[in-house]
């Protein structure tokens, strides 16, 4: 299972490297028509399913397997989405303040124009981890009040304005854009129900790979892999034998890290790290969901206010 289609690179390497199937999932429309020409190639052994990641073991399942033997995800915005003005993901280019990966919903423009000033800190500060995101919110709110916040462009030089620009420090808009864009896309939530649906459909002796690139994708894996690779703790009210074993054996105790050379090639992965597990033969037991992202406003109640003038 390649979780994260995009440009099909996973995709490709894993079907030159064993004589396997690969289905591969993108919630991207554009990314699933980019990749007919590699599935043609592949001979019937790749599968491309438009869906979230969340949906995984459902795609399994109508794609006739009850459990397989790796799933990786490469977590974040793609490249592709990143060079295209028209998408809305970059400050670097001019383009409708969108970020939406499915095309569905409502975009950044429609949360920055409804979201309340103590929603946008909270935002920006938790998805964003910007130690700004009070000055941001309230630039923002004061912005849109005398006119529409529309564009990529837009939105960067006001940040700009607000949060000069260092030498040799990543854009001021960096933090506030990954905000925007992991909250429109639910990005940590489908993160965390992604990583639950690869526990039920790997075989034991099956990998789990994670691909992330900030440190709250990674909070989130570390966390995630941690809990599952340990025996559940001892209860006073359950017998010695009834205790369920670890469902996961950690691989990579400290994340892998590209090196300077594959950064001098691909600049874009200089902040990546690679956590991987392996599948046991435990049984998964009951447990209580655990709270793995950020406590923030939904999106929908966010977008619903659109145009009612009830910000506050």
């Amino acid at each position: 299972m390649d979780a994260t289609f995009g440009a099909g690179g996973h995709s490709s390497a894993i079907l030159a490297a064993a004589n396997c199937n690969v289905i591969a999932i993108d919630r991207d429309p554009n990314a699933i028509a980019r990749g007919a020409d590699l599935a043609r190639s592949a001979c019937d052994r790749l599968a491309l399913v438009e869906d979230n990641f969340s949906d995984l073991q459902a795609v399994v399942r109508n794609c006739g397997y009850e459990a397989i033997d790796g799933v990786v995800f490469d977590l974040g915005v793609s490249s592709m989405q990143l060079d295209e003005g028209a998408r809305g993901f970059s400050f670097r280019h001019e383009g409708p303040l969108d970020m939406r990966m499915s095309r569905d919903g409502p975009t950044a423009a429609d949360v920055v124009a409804s979201a309340s000033e103590r929603e946008l800190a909270a935002i920006i500060a938790a998805l964003g981890e910007e130690r700004h995101a009070r000055r941001l919110a309230r630039a923002i709110v004061a912005a849109r009040r005398a006119a529409p916040i529309r564009t990529t462009r837009a939105l960067a030089d006001l940040i700009a304005g607000v949060i000069p620009a260092r030498p040799e420090m990543i854009h001021p808009a960096t933090r506030t854009f990954q905000a925007l864009r992991i909250f429109i896309n639910d990005e940590l939530t489908e993160l965390a129900a992604g990583l639950a649906a690869a526990e039920r459909v790997l075989k034991p002796g099956g990998r789990l790979v994670v691909l992330s690139f900030h440190s709250l994708e990674d909070r989130i894996t570390k966390s995630f892999l941690v809990e599952r690779s340990r025996p559940r703790a001892p209860s006073r009210h359950r017998p010695a034998p009834a205790q369920q074993a670890a469902t996961f054996r950690i691989l990579t105790p400290r994340p892998i890290a590209p090196d300077e050379a594959e950064i001098r090639t691909n600049p874009r992965a200089r902040s990546a790290k690679l956590r991987a597990a392996e599948r046991t033969a435990a049984a998964i037991p009951a447990r209580r969901t655990t709270r793995l992202q950020p406590h923030l406003p939904s999106l929908n109640e966010v977008a619903a206010r659109l145009g009612t003038g009830r910000q506050r």
